[in-house]
């Protein structure tokens, strides 16, 4: 699933083609990619409108609209957004399209079909219980101490909380636990300032180091252009089950947590 680095990493690439552009038209190639409001409406609505501001939030995406609506899009498993020429025949997962002035396609593909496009006055209808985003100066030591006093499920699943800390997907929160030598089960509530402190500062690291490596690139993620990530060349302890751990050499641990696939060093990150 793209995470925050991948997010941010589409919205750089798009915003030189889509940025106030008309949109001539909307096709809407599969009517449940648009959760609000009903696609005829929808279409109505972006039918000769312009992006005139690009943000972020957590993984979802803002386009701000010249109405001073915002279209909010979130790409969950295997979204996908490309920039093709008009022409160009639809791919058998294209779930929507934006048809520009320009004579471009800004086209959404899905193969799973779990990508949603919300059309909305305020966005904070879809993205209000998002906690801080790891960048921010909120996403402090102390505050995650306060929001995991007391907390017994396992901090690997308290990183997946989209209410905890915003953006936070299973790649990054596997690196950045190993960053911090932390074990995954580790109970939240149990680990100590200084251990906060690091997870905080790891966390930070992961993210700044993907977002200038331009995302992971495992599978389905790719740029408008087609291009792929490079920090999957940079993963330490994702997806390296058997491999030796960069630091002690110890062979990388999976286990599941939460549903998830979790990889971790057994030697690095212990659970006292």
């Amino acid at each position: 699933m793209p995470e925050l680095p991948e997010v941010q990493t589409i919205l750089e690439a798009l915003a030189p083609s889509i940025l106030e552009q008309p949109i001539d038209d909307v096709s809407v190639l599969w009517p449940g990619v648009i959760d609000r409001p009903p696609p005829s409406v929808f279409v109505d609505w972006m039918r000769g409108r312009r992006v005139v501001n690009i943000n972020r939030r957590g993984k979802y995406m803002l386009f701000g609209l010249d109405d001073e609506r915002t279209l909010v899009m979130h790409l969950r498993m295997t979204g996908e957004m490309r920039m093709t020429p008009a022409a160009e025949p639809y791919h058998k997962h294209d779930r929507l399209a934006f048809h520009l002035a320009n004579g471009r396609d800004w086209r959404f593909k899905d193969m799973r079909k779990f990508g949603r496009a919300y059309l909305v006055e305020d966005p904070e209808e879809v993205i209000w219980k998002l906690g801080p985003e790891p960048l921010s100066a909120a996403f402090s030591a102390d505050y995650l101490a306060a929001r995991l006093r007391g907390r017994t499920a396992p901090i690997k699943s308290l990183l997946l909380d989209q209410r905890l800390v915003a953006g936070i997907g299973n790649i990054y929160a596997d690196e950045s636990l190993f960053r911090a030598r932390i074990h995954p089960l580790r109970e939240g509530g149990s680990l100590r300032m200084v251990e906060i402190s690091a997870l905080v500062g790891a966390t930070r690291d992961v993210i700044q180091q993907a977002l200038a490596e331009m995302g992971t690139t495992l599978r389905d993620y790719r740029r408008p252009d087609g291009s792929v990530g490079e920090f999957q060349n940079s993963l330490q302890v994702f997806r390296r089950t058997g491999e030796p751990c960069p630091s002690c050499g110890t062979p990388i641990s999976r286990i599941v947590v939460g549903g998830r696939s979790t990889h971790f060093c057994a030697n690095e990150q212990t659970l006292t």
